[in-house]
């Protein structure tokens, strides 16, 4: 006698009615993210209204709540050439060179001491590790008084040496490239070792070339740190010439008049050259992962 067997249906219609309970579940989550999406995006495409509009139309436009508050009527640049015009250019390219600066230093540094914390065994070696995450959990208001006056002991204020040095010893940075030389298998140096090779010939050759993403974070890290610094060359920097980009921005506030549309034309241009470098940064990522995946 022969049986015969059905399929058996209910585990494929739980299946289906998992999935659509899951898109139920996603469609309000996703309207909930867009709305907070728009919160962060509607100030944001405020500033950048008011930098292409008249000074006096910015708080004009806030009368009644319409799009002419986002949309501007007439677009002007003049914002953006007053701004320019009052320094904030030289400033912009000294911010700039300082933070290259701290990014070209700071990486040979955090590389060297991520690499001897992750992979070379010595002496107090976890000790000198707490003492980089406690560095870096320490407000950098609470020294940077102190440390200004042992700069200017040392005549490094108004030089571009005296900005730059207290950006290179990121401890989050070492902390982020540590954690990534664990990662790698140590299989890599043993071979390297008995090849005769040294411990700099290890790092430079066998770990440096797989940690593109990790060098990466690192160099973004350093240049954000020193991008958006304000405290520190307020202290160390009298000259005027020297002077980097946040600190000149607050030239467009003052006691008795504040032009906005400057003020919000500098606030631009100060955005611009981080979210251009986080972009680059982003397809180097993508790049980075697919090419391991690869391999």
């Amino acid at each position: 006698m022969t049986i015969f067997r059905f399929p058996h249906r209910p585990a494929t219609l739980n299946g289906g009615t998992r999935r659509r309970s899951r898109r139920r579940v996603n469609v309000p989550l996703t309207i909930l993210a867009a709305a907070l999406g728009l919160l962060f995006i509607v100030p944001a495409v405020w500033i950048l209204s008011g930098s292409v509009r008249p000074s006096t139309e910015i708080f004009g436009s806030l009368t009644s709540l319409n799009w002419g508050i986002l949309v501007p009527g007439s677009v002007t640049w003049e914002n953006y050439a007053g701004i320019l015009s009052t320094g904030f250019a030289r400033a912009l390219a000294n911010s700039l060179i300082v933070c290259l600066g701290t990014v070209a230093i700071g990486l040979v540094i955090t590389a060297t001491a991520s690499y001897a914390l992750a992979v070379l065994r010595f002496p107090f070696r976890n000790l000198v590790f707490g003492i980089v995450v406690i560095s870096f959990m320490v407000p950098f208001e609470a020294i940077a008084i102190p440390l200004a006056q042992q700069f200017s002991d040392w005549n490094l204020t108004n030089t571009f040496i005296g900005l730059i040095l207290p950006g290179i010893g990121n401890g989050l940075a070492v902390f982020n490239l540590r954690q990534f030389f664990l990662s790698v298998p140590p299989s890599l140096r043993e071979a390297a070792l008995i090849d005769g090779a040294s411990e700099p010939r290890i790092m430079a050759s066998v770990y440096l070339p797989i940690s593109g993403a990790a060098l990466a974070n690192t160099a973004l890290l350093l240049f954000l740190g020193q991008w958006g610094s304000y405290l520190w060359p307020l202290l160390v920097v009298t000259n005027p010439d020297m002077q980097l980009a946040p600190v000149a921005l607050t030239k467009t506030v003052s006691e008795h008049a504040t032009d906005y549309g400057q003020n919000f034309a500098g606030v631009i241009l100060l955005t611009i050259v981080p979210a251009v470098l986080m972009l680059f940064l982003q397809r180097y990522f993508t790049s980075t992962t697919l090419a391991g995946i690869e391999r």
